[in-house]
């Protein structure tokens, strides 16, 4: 009797761990917490022309290897990289800043979606992150229009970083379908995702 009782308690104990480290980290969906990419695929034309004119970030390659486990502070600095500049630039279609369509640059104080992550994912590089944990997706919204966001890899799951939502989110918490993003061992190269039909029914009542 005595050892069930303490058998009771380390598994208290480990519920109280996990509760607390639930609580740090932003919750899992039931589905599959980390995108499954496949074939390498096309590259958006704006991307392509982006890696003229900043041929070393688009050159930086990378072994595979298991994403990180994000701590306490590194959710606090993503979270306030996405937060700080959705507050500071403003958003304006391509159209309208440089007269035509799929210019991707850096933002001064207004760009859309793509400029957005490229901030982002610069400012988090400069913060510590490495590249290839920090990837530039394409999406599909639910009104059929493209849209860009930037993919966090990690331990926990990959999240995303939006222009449209001021919270980091897990994917599957998401309304996109996901098409495509960077490779993580090859920033100037694009892979498919495999499953991101999928994220449409996990996120389905969120």
């Amino acid at each position: 009797m005595a050892q069930l009782t303490g058998v009771k308690k380390m598994v208290v104990a480990i519920a109280a761990v996990f509760a607390s480290a639930g609580a740090a980290i932003p919750a899992p969906n039931a589905t599959a917490l980390s995108m499954q990419t496949g074939a390498i695929t096309s590259q958006p034309i704006g991307h392509y022309e982006f890696c003229q004119s900043h041929r070393s970030e688009c050159e930086i390659k990378s072994k595979s290897s298991t994403a990180p486990r994000v701590t306490d502070f590194g959710w606090s600095v993503i979270r306030e990289a996405n937060l700080t500049v959705n507050r500071e630039m403003t958003p304006i279609t391509d159209q309208d800043l440089f007269g035509k369509d799929e210019v991707w640059a850096y933002p001064d104080r207004a760009g859309d979606c793509e400029d957005f992550v490229l901030l982002k994912r610069k400012n988090l590089m400069q913060k510590g992150f490495s590249p290839s944990d920090l990837l530039i997706t394409v999406v599909r919204k639910p009104d059929g229009e493209g849209h860009a966001v930037l993919t966090v890899r990690t331990a926990q799951g990959d999240f995303i970083l939006d222009n449209l939502d001021n919270e980091v989110k897990l994917w599957t918490k998401t309304p996109y379908r996901f098409l495509k993003r960077q490779a993580s061992f090859n920033t100037g190269r694009w892979v498919t995702i495999e499953n991101g039909a999928e994220v449409l029914v996990g996120s389905v009542g969120n």
